[in-house]
């Protein structure tokens, strides 16, 4: 046959190789036709039996990713340097999740080499669960997971502190991961904040652990809206985060007292403890903080329905005298609560009561009686239906230190009790009224006849108690040391009252009178006449009757001092408001005339006002100002920050472009 085909010997067809390039095909049965066979050469018998067919060879996978978790988790943890974790993480959401499952003291330097814990060996195996497919399939790529991990950008708290907000879909566990390994290097977070939502779906404890494991310098915590987060996630805190001083957890109805314990138990340098509508958290977690937590200073618990007596009485026996700030709101607490705050807690300053419906008069007089509120200097009391007179006068008895109270919705309180909480309040310097519609126009004056001299600002807000009375107090009565007076929406109080007040509050320098529809010129002018301080800012918003002259008035006698004036919705100030305003007045910054009766030749007497430097200016509903007033408002825009031209009528959006592109430093609303 060597003869018939012309050839020697093998080399000639087969060159000590294969005909197939895959060794595997050659027992394949080779035919060149019916009568036509070709000599093979004997070749060693393959191992595998089964029959292969002819195909394209695949891509074999690189030989790293063969290897298990285990064996990856013991290269990564010999991985010292920052740079190179974060590129390791930036492969794969596999390598990232191994990478973010390694705690720091697991981390093996160039001395040691540390045996992987059992506890890390089943972190591996959660990590590569979670590394599984998602439900859109497939896994994320490297360059995804490599963007993700880039694109954390950080920011520095006031305290020095790398700090990370996450809302909504932005929440997630591979966030989380990368957020540990990325900051690993450089002490990790400082501050961690977690806002959920409706959209958030890929956030679970395992992205706490990962929190955790990279960022043992964890100091603030905030958790907002997610079920997802439960006990599970606040243990990996506690054993992983003890530098933790800050804790604000809101509607994690997952997290029992459990996760809160840990907390208590593990961070004892804890300052700050918020819990916010979180229905399985209970008296016990409550009693742990004050016992174990010897530097906390603030508490606030709100709407958590398994909260009591006990809890609150748990932690102020044990805490009372080192917190200094309490809010406590929609509790099922009773006269007993509060009966404890006055008696233990002799380091409190700050203490808001709102929305405590079981607590009754004798719970305020005993808390104000029991002596233990000598420091107490600011008391918020909302929506308390039992706070009374009597409970009043023994605040004002039993906080002698106490220099602001805000007493809203409190339908018990009467003339009465204000006038005698005024007597007893020595120190007070601010008084806050809203909805307590007891209180007359006695009653206010009565605080000015009683404060003691210190009494600096007075807020009086839908009090509709307040009427309108011509009455004439004695000199006796003159309260000097009011500055700041506020009266807002209180329909009662005219001419006559606001008369009044400006005879006997002579020093004062900063008014809000509004929504006050009853009030014109004739109650306005005597009011401003009778300053001798000089106003620094007035509020007028609401006061729909007031012309020209009272604006006049003001800038002639108070133009040397008048830093902000609020025109808004005083419908009869027109131009002539405005001349007056840019002649008399020097120093000030900021005017909003929204839904004012202007025009551009009020803009123009402004802007020719060379001394005049506003930075905010508010045109809000002033259809009469149209595009001539533009180039007005460049030339003043030099020192503005601020310009509002919403409903607008009159201005173009050609000439909103205009002024967005010549007032580069001004923010502009149109």
């Amino acid at each position: 046959m060597s003869k018939v085909f012309n050839f020697s010997g093998n080399d000639d067809i087969f060159p000590g190789g294969f005909l197939y390039p895959n060794p595997k095909e050659s027992s394949l049965i080779l035919s060149l036709g019916h009568h036509v066979d070709v000599y093979v050469p004997p070749r060693k018998r393959s191992r595998v039996s089964a029959p292969f067919f002819i195909s394209r060879e695949q891509k074999q996978q690189p030989s790293i990713e063969v290897l298990p978790d285990e064996c990856l988790f013991e290269v990564f943890r010999r991985l010292t340097g920052g740079q190179e974790r974060s590129a390791c993480a930036g492969v794969s959401k596999r390598w990232l999740m191994l990478l973010s499952c390694i705690q720091r003291d697991e981390i093996c330097n160039n001395e040691t080499t540390l045996p992987v814990e059992p506890d890390s060996r089943s972190s591996i195996k959660k990590a590569d669960e979670s590394a599984k497919p998602n439900e859109k399939g497939g896994f994320v790529d490297s360059n995804g997971i490599k963007a993700e991990v880039e694109e954390e950008v950080l920011e520095i708290d006031v305290g020095g502190y790398l700090s990370k907000c996450l809302e909504g879909k932005k929440a997630t566990d591979v966030r989380l991961a990368a957020i540990a390994v990325g900051t690993g290097h450089c002490g990790g977070l400082g501050k961690l904040s977690i806002r959920g939502s409706s959209s958030t779906r890929g956030l679970t404890n395992f992205g706490l652990k990962a929190i955790s494991r990279g960022c043992p310098s964890l100091r603030e915590l905030s958790i907002w809206n997610l079920s997802s987060i439960g006990d599970e996630g606040l243990l990996e805190i506690a054993n992983g985060c003890h530098l933790l001083e800050k804790l604000d957890l809101c509607h994690c109805s997952a997290v029992t007292d459990k996760g809160l314990l840990a907390i208590a138990k593990n961070c004892p340098n804890l300052v700050s403890v918020t819990i916010e509508s979180c229905s399985n958290i209970g008296n016990e977690s409550l009693k742990t903080l004050g016992c174990r937590c010897p530097n906390l200073k603030s508490v606030t618990v709100k709407n958590c329905p398994l909260v009591g007596d006990q809890g609150i009485a748990g932690l102020f026996s044990s805490a009372g005298n080192v917190v200094t700030k309490v809010k406590l709101q929609a509790l099922n607490i009773s006269d007993v609560s509060l009966a404890v705050i006055g008696h233990y807690g002799s380091a409190m300053t700050d203490l808001a009561l709102i929305g405590l419906q079981n607590v009754n008069e004798r719970g305020f007089w005993v808390m104000a009686s029991g002596q233990g509120l000598q420091k107490l200097k600011s008391l918020t009391i909302t929506t308390c239906g039992g706070v009374s007179d009597l409970g009043l006068e023994a605040i004002g008895k039993g906080c002698p230190n106490l220099h602001q109270i805000c007493l809203r919705r409190c339908p018990l309180v009467s003339d009465n009790g204000l006038v005698s909480f005024a007597k007893s309040a020595g120190s007070l310097e601010s008084l806050q009224l809203e909805e307590c519609h007891r209180i007359t126009q006695c009653g206010v004056f009565g605080i000015f006849a009683n404060c003691g001299g210190k009494l600096k600002a007075l807020a009086l807000a839908n009090c509709l108690g307040i009427q309108n009375i011509n009455y004439v107090f004695p000199s006796t009565s003159l309260c000097y040391s009011l500055q700041s007076l506020t009266i807002c929406n209180c329909p009662g109080f005219g001419n006559a009252s606001l008369a009044m007040v400006g005879r006997l509050c002579p020093n004062l320098t900063r008014v809000e009178l509004s929504g006050l529809q009853g009030i014109t010129e004739s109650g306005l002018l005597p009011f401003v006449q009778s300053s001798e301080a000089g106003l620094v800012k007035v509020n007028l918003s609401g006061c729909v009757n007031l012309t020209d002259n009272v604006v006049a008035t003001i800038a002639k006698l108070h133009g040397s001092t008048l830093e902000v004036l609020n025109l808004e919705g005083c419908r009869f100030i027109t131009d002539a408001s405005l001349v007056a305003v840019a002649r008399d007045c020097w120093l000030l910054n900021e005017l909003d005339l929204s839904n004012c009766g202007i025009t551009d030749s009020g803009i123009a007497a402004l802007a020719g006002a060379k001394h005049l430097n506003l930075q905010i200016l508010s045109l809000t509903g002033c259809s009469l100002v149209s595009d001539r007033s533009a180039p007005l408002l460049v030339d003043m825009g030099k020192t503005m920050v601020g310009l509002n031209l919403q409903h607008c009528n009159g201005i173009s959006s050609d000439a909103v472009d205009l002024l967005v592109g010549q007032l580069w430093g001004c923010d502009i609303l149109s």
